[in-house]
């Protein structure tokens, strides 16, 4: 008895919409793309109760025949590659073929489109053509999607949230936008408008709609490229960071992708210059040959990989390290606009729940807030993206400049002046940094000298993390430490680097704990950063700690010629300044005629 038989082809297509269709975000990424594939310049997605009821795309790009409208609908069927050759130069978004068939087999679909003169009118349910019939003559395709997933009720089941829905949408438009500034993008929901871009090609333009006005002026434009990439786009100061990974958008040949190398590569870059736990928000556009990249690994096209990913690692890490290295980083404290990123949006449901800005990072800012030593205003500053565009370029990248302390708050804030306004100081931040990068340049010093202990440091360990030291003794030699097997499950130090201080013993064992912690992927730059980020800790000067003024400028001095002087290794900021403006302003001075 035959057992194996051959599936119906709208069975196959459901299962194959498992894939490629996971939640309506992935409908309306598959169905933007294959506009910007068509060409179009403008693009406008309509959802109705965020696109679990109704998804409609209006793209003016080349539509199609009336012949290639009912055969776009069959699996595997695409315009896009002819043969195996063009898999390896492939330079659209789409390719697969997979797309419109699998969502038609979940959902109910009508396609208005038209090529020439004559329009087609394509109506599927369930992946079944229920109609083909002349259309409107109207150039481009509208695309309309409803009732996703009503013929898999296990899927609808499973749909997130609306909020989440809505906020998977707008994510992927706006990553969308960025990646294609000379397109046109609207985003509606229920009749509100979530995402409105211009078009022109200025990315800065869309980093303002998507972020904001005060986000787009920290950003800094990065540009540079090797034998095999090209790279362009910008990053955003340090001062600017975000709680995930999310809003670090990469870009390969015009298309979004995720690559977690990249992404942990650009914020290494940012080491100790921001927190470790936030993430900054960039703009990486990626142009390489298409034959040492492969997009075809999953059917979403998000993963890609490269066959020479050293050299990529390396560009990214130079233009990080080379844009925020030559910039003035200190906060300035002035006054933000802070407008709604998004209108409220009701939804239609019995509920009516609203959707506010406290789904997305960037929130809205209450008048008179605090954030880390930073005070905020609400104002009305329209800031149009050619003005940022020429602050930026005009922004002076000097380092720490020259200021003179006139007192202490609290034993912990410095307040210094100079011509151009007050500074704040963080003086366990700013003794943190100094220390970090002599402990720094020390422990990168082959002929370091080494103290021998009048009592030598006696450590008992448990067997495991015995035997893991035990591997990596070398380490420690190699820093000067002479240091050696002592009895069961201990090691006896005699002799510790010169740079060492403070209570011996208890710094040994945290040293040794960062040995045993990072056994597995041992890498000698990250185990001298870790020492030294503890030892600079350890010899900072506590916080409620009054020092003379003496203190404060030979700290001050020490703090300039840092390298980077401006957040110590954990990533907080070691000096804040209020221009003289702003401090006007705090005090309502500013615009009226104050006796003086």
């Amino acid at each position: 008895m035959q057992v194996i038989k051959i599936m119906d082809e709208v069975l196959a297509n459901k299962i194959a919409a498992g894939e490629v269709v996971e939640r309506c975000a992935s409908v309306v990424k598959e169905l933007v793309e294959n506009s910007i594939d068509a060409g179009s310049t403008e693009i406008k997605v309509e959802l109705k109760e965020a696109g679990t009821k109704e998804i409609k795309v209006i793209d003016n790009g080349k539509g199609m025949s009336k012949e290639d409208a009912v055969l776009a609908f069959s699996r595997h069927a695409t315009s896009k590659i002819k043969d195996e050759e063009d898999l390896y130069h492939l330079m659209t978004l789409g390719f697969r073929g997979e797309a419109l068939a699998s969502i038609a087999a979940v959902s109910k679909v009508t396609l208005m489109t038209c090529e020439t003169e004559l329009g087609t009118k394509v109506v599927i349910n369930g992946g079944k053509i229920e109609e083909v019939s002349p259309g409107d003559a109207r150039k481009g395709t509208i695309m309309t999607v409803s009732e996703l997933f009503y013929n898999t009720p296990a899927r609808l089941k499973h749909l997130k949230s609306l909020y989440t829905e809505l906020a998977s949408i707008t994510d992927y438009m706006n990553k969308l936008s960025l990646s294609h500034p000379d397109i046109r993008f609207t985003l509606i929901n229920n009749d509100n408008t979530i995402l409105k871009t211009d078009g022109s090609g200025n990315i800065l333009k869309v980093i303002k709609a998507i972020y904001g006005a005060d986000v787009a002026r920290k950003m800094v434009k990065v540009e540079d490229e090797n034998n095999d990439y090209s790279i362009s786009g910008y990053i955003s100061l340090p001062e600017v960071h975000r709680s995930s990974r999310n809003n670090m958008v990469t870009i390969v040949n015009g298309r979004v992708v995720r690559n977690m190398d990249i992404n942990r590569t650009i914020n290494d870059a940012y080491h100790s210059y921001k927190p470790d736990n936030r993430y900054p928000i960039t703009v990486l556009n990626i142009t390489v040959d298409p034959s040492i990249i492969d997009v075809n690994i999953h059917p979403t096209k998000m993963d890609i990989k490269f066959s020479k990913m050293d050299t990529l690692l390396e560009l990214i890490k130079k233009i990080v390290v080379e844009a925020i290295s030559h910039k003035n980083l200190i906060p300035k404290a002035s006054f933000v606009t802070a407008k709604p990123k998004y209108e409220n949006i009701t939804l239609d449901l019995e509920r009516t729940p609203t959707i506010n800005n406290d789904l997305y990072e960037e929130k809205t800012v209450k008048p008179n807030v605090v954030r880390e030593n930073v005070i905020y205003e609400v104002s009305d500053d329209p800031a149009p993206a050619d003005v940022i565009e020429e602050e930026i370029k005009e922004e002076v990248s000097e380092k720490m400049p020259e200021m003179y302390p006139v007192g202490l708050v609290h034993g912990t804030y410095i307040i210094c002046q100079n011509e151009k306004g007050m500074y704040i100081i963080d003086q366990h931040a700013a003794k943190e940094r100094c220390n970090y990068e002599k402990f720094k340049k020390e422990m990168g010093n082959p002929n370091i000298a080494s103290t021998a202990l009048l009592f030598p440091v006696i450590i008992e360990l448990p067997a495991n993390d015995f035997l893991i030291l035990k591997e990596n003794l070398q380490i420690l030699k190699d820093l000067k430490f002479d240091i050696e097997e002592f009895g069961v499950n201990s090691v006896i130090i005699k002799q510790h680097p010169a740079w060492l201080t403070g209570d011996i013993e208890d710094v040994c064992r945290k040293i040794i704990e960062i040995v045993i912690a990072t056994e597995k992927n041992f890498d000698i730059e990250k185990f001298n950063e870790k020492v030294a980020t503890m030892m600079s800790c350890k010899k900072a000067i506590k916080a409620n700690t009054n020092i003379t003024m003496e203190e404060m400028e030979a700290l001050i001095d020490d703090l300039r010629n840092c390298k980077n002087p401006y957040n110590c290794p954990h990533g907080r900021p070691t000096t804040i300044f209020y221009s003289n403006y702003d401090l006007e302003r705090l005090f309502k001075r500013s615009g009226f005629d104050v006796i003086k």
